[in-house]
């Protein structure tokens, strides 16, 4: 995107992001039961890729030689983003709940920080560790619905684990699509090759679901939720978020997605009637509190301090 741009831009993008994000809850949960996990994956990343073909084929000169020298680089993306953090999501929310995914997935931003640090050499702020420790006190008082026993009643079985590895794969999936060899690669097309990538990892299985009987949805409405997935979930919140690596670091985006459950409880209300309560404001502001925190640029605060000296 254009640098003449304001800095605040890549922050209001990821402002944004985790809302297209949050959408695949509302369509997801009215297909799952219409449709296996990987081969709704697969429908959904090979739609991706399909609608961004003119893109690719526009950017062929350069997209040819990034696919020859960087295939695996661009398989494991697809792996780690598309195929566990998609079938495999949508398998391990069929053992776990809608509480303990939300509480377990919100995990990736400290995932992000601790493979940068492990293996990028990246320093932690003071200010980003306390931002993300408040924020993610925010989620957990929303998805435990501000109750203690909820909070000691919580069990952890198999898509509890499945969830972890997928908020593991997410944060390495973030840190390897900033890396120098795709840097020079636009947003769109890189994005449209990976999505390719994507499918690809979900396809083996998916073939699988369908050779053991399972049909796809025959109603309109699970298409249409299905376009919704394809479209705002996945075209709209990937490229937004992968924009926002680019410009502000994988640690940095990462922590937006702590606003998944706040925007996860207002599109509730707003299309599955679900009840607004006071825990959802007082864990909303936590959230909110935390990413600014964590997030507002401390040069600008030097600037400003100097500038009014």
């Amino acid at each position: 995107m254009s640098t003449g741009r304001s800095p605040l831009f890549p922050y209001l993008v990821m402002i944004a992001s985790p809302l297209f994000f949050s959408t695949n809850l509302v369509f997801g949960r009215y297909v799952t039961g219409e449709i296996t996990p990987f081969l709704l994956a697969t429908i959904r990343w090979a739609s991706v890729a399909l609608l961004l073909a003119p893109v690719l084929y526009l950017h062929r000169a350069t997209l040819g030689p990034l696919v020859r020298d960087q295939w695996k680089r661009l398989a494991l993306l697809g792996i780690l983003g598309m195929g566990i953090c998609g079938g495999g999501v949508y398998l391990g929310l069929k053992y776990t709940t809608a509480t303990n995914g939300t509480l377990i997935y919100t995990t990736s931003p400290v995932l992000i920080l601790l493979l940068e640090g492990l293996f990028a050499g990246r320093r932690s702020h003071l200010r980003e560790v306390l931002g993300m420790a408040i924020a993610f006190i925010g989620v957990a008082v929303i998805v435990l619905r501000g109750s203690i026993e909820t909070a000691l009643s919580l069990s952890f079985n198999l898509g509890d684990i499945l969830i972890f590895v997928a908020a593991a794969s997410w944060a390495g999936y973030s840190i390897l699509y900033r890396s120098e060899s795709l840097r020079q690669t636009a947003n769109l097309p890189l994005f449209g090759l990976v999505a390719i990538f994507g499918a690809l990892a979900n396809l083996p299985v998916a073939l699988w679901e369908l050779s053991q009987g399972d049909a796809l949805p025959t109603q309109p409405q699970s298409w249409a939720a299905i376009a919704g997935i394809v479209f705002i979930s996945s075209l709209l919140a990937f490229s937004t978020f992968q924009y926002g690596i680019r410009a502000l670091g994988a640690s940095l985006a990462g922590v937006f997605m702590y606003l998944l459950p706040p925007y996860g409880v207002m599109l509730a209300m707003v299309f599955l009637g679900e009840e607004f309560r006071l825990f959802h404001a007082g864990g909303i502001a936590l959230v909110m509190a935390g990413v600014i925190l964590a997030t507002f640029p401390a040069g600008a605060l030097r600037r400003r301090a100097a500038g009014s000296r």
